[in-house]
């Protein structure tokens, strides 16, 4: 039974979403569809980026993939489908597929054709549907696409690093539900730049010194718990993605806040790392 799975930015009110389950399910009604998010920022590349990289490997090989984030199509905006970890991809080619492709090189990539069939203003539901239920027949990518070398890459993407390795440069490609936010400086970059020096890391007027493998280890947890002061701590992990993320120790945005709001930290903001003379 083939899986299809969906992440876009159509939110829960509107009917968009239903009506792609819905068409896909009138072409093939043994599928499994599984949303993986629906609240995307809207036209935010760089969110479904992270999400769908974070996402996609705990499915089996072969699930097909379906990303409706600033899919309609222009000159600048071409529909792709990818073949890429034995992983399935459709999507339009704005950049959403550079983050994996920076670790994990395609399989095979077309620049789907198949428009001409197609009277569409919704190419999500009569575009993408279609493609993904091709695949998920057994068809191949050859049959509704020209083959093409090279995607679109995210600006921006990789953090910079200074010619002295004394400093990278950061920015903030993420902000999650507890309103932590996430960089693009992954934990292998960053140690392979720091080679055992210290460092502090900013982020607007906030410093941090320490980076934790875990939220709680920033509990003190010999001192009796009513003097522990911990929660809406500011501190800084590697996420279970392995990204660099700036946190509130037990943050929540109905209530106290996140990193996000208390710090003044948003989408694109610069995080730097200064790494420390011995």
């Amino acid at each position: 039974m083939a899986i299809i799975t969906l992440t876009t930015d159509f939110g829960e009110k509107d009917h968009f979403a239903g009506a792609i389950k819905g068409a896909i399910y009138s072409e093939l009604n043994d599928v499994r569809i599984v949303d993986i998010s629906h609240s995307v920022s809207p036209f935010s590349i760089s969110e479904a980026a992270y999400i769908i990289q974070n996402a996609y490997t705990s499915f089996p090989k072969g699930t097909i993939h379906i990303i409706g984030i600033d899919a309609e199509l222009n000159p600048e905006n071409k529909h792709i489908a990818v073949l890429l970890d034995g992983h399935y991809f459709i999507c339009a080619n704005n950049g959403i597929m550079s983050m994996i492709c920076t670790e994990i090189n395609p399989e095979r990539i077309v620049q789907i054709n198949i428009h001409e069939n197609i009277v569409s203003s919704f190419p999500v539901l009569d575009v993408f549907v279609k493609v993904a239920c091709h695949i998920a027949r057994g068809g191949t990518l050859d049959v509704v696409g020209k083959r093409i070398e090279e995607i679109k890459p995210i600006q921006n993407l990789k953090p910079y690093v200074n010619d002295d390795k004394t400093q990278i440069i950061g920015s903030i490609i993420y902000v999650d539900n507890y309103g932590n936010v996430i960089s693009n400086i992954k934990r292998k970059f960053f140690e392979s730049t720091q080679k055992g020096r210290a460092y502090k890391i900013s982020a607007r007027n906030h410093t941090f010194t320490t980076i934790y493998n875990k939220y709680s280890e920033v509990v003190d947890f010999t001192k009796p718990a009513t003097d522990r002061q911990s929660e809406g701590k500011g501190l800084v992990v590697f996420n279970s993605s392995n990204y660099l993320e700036i946190a509130i120790y037990k943050s929540n945005m109905s209530t106290v806040g996140g990193a996000s709001t208390l710090m003044g930290l948003k989408l694109m903001d610069t995080i730097t790392v200064n790494f420390l003379k011995d």
